[in-house]
């Protein structure tokens, strides 16, 4: 396994993005953990669009998935398990059935579902540097 570490601003978020793409080149399963503001979501919206989706990006803190269309026409499954009380809750919604199919899946919040996010998801970690400043990091 590789070690990856990126500081970036918030302005250079879609360059990261592209390079997230590039260094996880077929791998479709992340784990974002971060505080609340560490850029999540916007890091997520900037790879959406990348893959090409011209759909609305936000966070789904209420409905707990969003799916988006790649430019290809594929699926993309965006999770934000922030309001999540229990992880049998996933199970409820088909999560499995999500992660089985082969597609990008983006999860906010996995510390809320981790006994049940299958062991292929990579975890990438957002941490606050300053208030423009964050660091990406990950291992592959």
């Amino acid at each position: 396994m590789k070690n990856y570490s990126f500081v970036f601003t918030l302005e250079d978020v879609d360059k990261i993005a592209s390079e997230f793409l590039c260094v996880t080149n077929g791998l479709k399963h992340f784990a974002f953990f971060g505080t609340m503001g560490a850029g999540k979501t916007t890091l997520i919206t900037s790879i959406c669009k990348i893959l090409g989706s011209d759909d609305l990006i936000s966070s789904p803190s209420f409905a707990i998935i969003n799916e988006y269309s790649s430019e290809a026409g594929e699926p993309i499954f965006h999770f934000d398990f922030y309001r999540i009380n229990n992880p049998v809750e996933l199970l409820d919604i088909g999560f499995n059935e999500y992660c089985s199919a082969n597609a990008y899946c983006f999860i906010e919040w996995p510390e809320k579902g981790e006994n049940i996010i299958p062991e292929d998801f990579i975890r990438v970690d957002i941490q606050v540097l300053s208030d423009k400043k964050r660091r990406l990091s990950f291992k592959i």
